[in-house]
């Protein structure tokens, strides 16, 4: 029986066990212009007990910023500032992916003093967080073929980056209602043209996105995370039929490319849709399993040994447990996150919580 800590091969890439850490969004990127500071490289390299790290979400570009203070690798500067990041992950034995987020219409001109932009000129109900306190969306600039151009070029340009910066691969965000996701979902994507409409035509632009990075960089360092049916910001994937046609059409367009993985971040009553694309899926396949409030447990290595997913995503419970795969094995204790340190600050909830012993 395969087990959780048992090593894999990713690619190429060995992993020492099949545990990863999930993005999470942290925004204490102070350094220069966005960039990563020595703090962050603390806090990666203390869990470099993963099988593989994937960083929290990096903007492509200045307009793919959506939250403050998150970090970016479309700069010289940003990617000397990661490189202290990758190498302190690498000098204890890990493995580490970059995540690309481009935001999409879930920006705000109050964070980078441009207008959003999306598949469609349609603004996402609710409201962002920026240092002025929260704001209303706004209706972001539709783009044009030329500027879908530019930005699947932007994403491919990050990427070559993310490896002079260190990184074994990148992970694509095509989940949680940010850019990739708008263009997936039919009520953010309205367009009529080649971009839009059908399911196929709607998968268009995450594919074009990834077949441009994995050209970039090569297929075996490339990872897509998806959340087939997540509400988050405002996208409503409610129509069953159309889901489900929707992520069939993007896996079977994703699957000759040869990516190193695809990553699901499972949505309620979805598993039946997880166990369908992991079959269709003909490479490694990631699963951040469903857990409702509580963070992803020890029970959810059970995954792993019953072959739904050849990997295991942690979030929460990796945020406060730089140990995590030593805890697990050894059954907790397990350290509780203090959700009010998860978004800014300092290193108290970041790099102060106590690993085993």
């Amino acid at each position: 029986m395969t087990t959780a800590f048992a090593p894999y091969d990713l690619g190429g890439i060995p992993l020492s066990n099949r545990i990863v850490m999930a993005p999470m969004t942290r925004s204490r990127a102070y350094g220069p212009g966005q960039s990563a500071t020595e703090l962050m490289a603390t806090y990666y390299a203390q869990r470099a007990g993963a099988g593989l790290i994937v960083t929290e979400g990096t903007q492509p570009s200045v307009v793919g910023q959506g939250y403050p203070d998150t970090p970016g690798i479309h700069s010289a500067e940003q990617v000397a500032a990661w490189r202290k990041v990758t190498d302190a992950v690498h000098a204890e034995g890990g493995a580490i992916f970059l995540q690309l987020m481009h935001t999409g219409r879930v920006g705000h001109p109050g964070l980078m003093g441009l207008t959003p932009v999306g598949p469609s000129a349609v603004r996402a109900a609710g409201q962002v967080y920026t240092h002025d306190g929260p704001q209303d969306f706004v209706t972001p600039d539709e783009l044009t073929e030329d500027g879908i151009a530019r930005t699947v070029a932007e994403f491919a340009d990050a990427a070559r980056n993310a490896v002079e910066a260190g990184f074994d691969g990148v992970e694509l965000h095509g989940a949680n209602g940010y850019l990739i996701h708008q263009f997936l979902a039919p009520n953010s994507n309205q367009r009529t043209d080649a971009w839009g409409g059908t399911p196929e035509r709607r998968v268009r632009f995450a594919v074009e996105t990834a077949k441009a990075v994995a050209e970039a960089i090569g297929p075996d360092k490339v990872g897509f995370r998806i959340s087939p049916g997540n509400p988050y910001n405002d996208i409503d994937e409610s129509d069953r039929a159309d889901l489900e046609a929707t992520y069939t059409a993007l896996v079977e367009a994703l699957a000759p490319l040869g990516l190193a993985y695809l990553h699901q971040m499972e949505a309620p009553e979805v598993r039946d849709l997880v166990l369908r694309l992991r079959k269709a899926w003909p490479g490694t396949f990631v699963l951040n399993p469903f857990t409702g409030m509580e963070p992803t447990g020890p029970d959810a290595l059970g995954l792993i040994e019953d072959g739904t997913a050849d990997l295991i995503a942690y979030g929460g419970l990796f945020l406060a447990n730089p140990d995590l795969p030593a805890r697990l094995a050894a059954g907790g204790p397990f350290n509780t996150p203090d959700r009010a340190t998860h978004f800014g600050g300092d290193h108290r909830g970041y790099t102060d919580y106590p690993a085993l012993g």
